[in-house]
């Protein structure tokens, strides 16, 4: 019996090993049962926050959005510092995906709080400042320590995804105007963002995708597959989400955390290529 439960024992733990530890350890991208795990996870989380948040009567307006966005900042450049062999291990695998995410919120929710006990009405914009600070101070260390390489993949991933941001604003004004709202041009922002950043990195510097889906389907059709693969399916999650009539501020967060998935990948992956990290 004691052998049976040590080789049960070893079993689990060469799983989590290798689908879990290595992954992070050696940097080796997403395998499906870690993406399956951590897609799980992001659920059940993402459920937990927005049942926090709703208590304190909070709309999921461009307010809330305006402040979250420097935390956005923050975590991207974080990840980047990381990246970069500033952070050194254990404690680096904490800024590491998904990891990265519970520390930015483990800050900000306090921030969240006090913004709003202290200033209700405009506590986004106190808030929103608190993760400006930090922010500025994450993005200061990494131009201050390393050079800059590729000084153009920051400009030419913004003015890709605002050329396509463009293309979808004058299709739904036209065709759909219920698309055609401040949050849903942040989520197709966001995610043609992410995108470019990605077809980019690939194309011309030589990056690969760390994720399995896409780095499946760029080994099929190439980095270009990104965007249109991204049009394919944010446009009609968007069209789901704006045709939904009641309920709309979980319809807002759940772009909230759209635009989250979208801007915060992008922007590490842009910093780190600028910096060739």
């Amino acid at each position: 019996m004691p052998g049976m439960v040590f080789s049960i024992t070893q079993i689990v733990w060469e799983f989590i090993k290798k689908y879990y530890i290595n992954s992070m350890v050696y940097k080796t991208g997403y395998n499906p049962v870690n993406s399956a795990t951590w897609v799980i996870l992001l659920a059940l989380a993402c459920i937990a926050v927005y049942k926090i948040i709703v208590k304190y009567k909070v709309r999921f307006d461009e307010h809330f959005i305006a402040g979250n966005l420097p935390y956005i900042v923050f975590g991207s450049s974080i990840r980047v510092i990381e990246d970069a062999g500033f952070i050194k291990p254990p404690l680096c695998y904490m800024f590491m995906s998904p990891f990265i995410y519970m520390v930015v919120f483990a800050i900000a929710f306090p921030v969240f709080v006090l913004s709003l006990k202290l200033r209700r009405e405009n506590y986004w914009l106190h808030y929103g400042a608190f993760g400006g600070i930090l922010a500025l101070m994450a993005l200061s260390f990494l131009f201050m320590h390393l050079k800059i390489v590729n000084w153009w993949i920051l400009p030419s991933a913004f003015g890709l995804a605002t050329l396509l941001l463009l293309t979808y604003y004058l299709l739904t004004s036209i065709f759909c105007k219920k698309m055609c709202n401040r949050l849903s041009l942040l989520v197709f922002f966001s995610q043609m963002f992410d995108g470019s950043a990605t077809f980019l990195g690939i194309t011309f510097l030589g990056y690969w995708e760390m994720h399995v889906i896409p780095r499946l389907l760029i080994s099929i059709f190439g980095a270009w597959i990104m965007l249109p693969m991204k049009i394919i399916v944010f446009v009609p999650i968007l069209y789901i989400l704006d045709s939904i009539e009641e309920n709309t501020e979980l319809v807002n967060f759940v772009k909230f955390v759209l635009i989250v998935l979208g801007l915060a990948p992008g922007l590490r992956d842009a910093l780190r290529m600028m910096f060739q990290v």
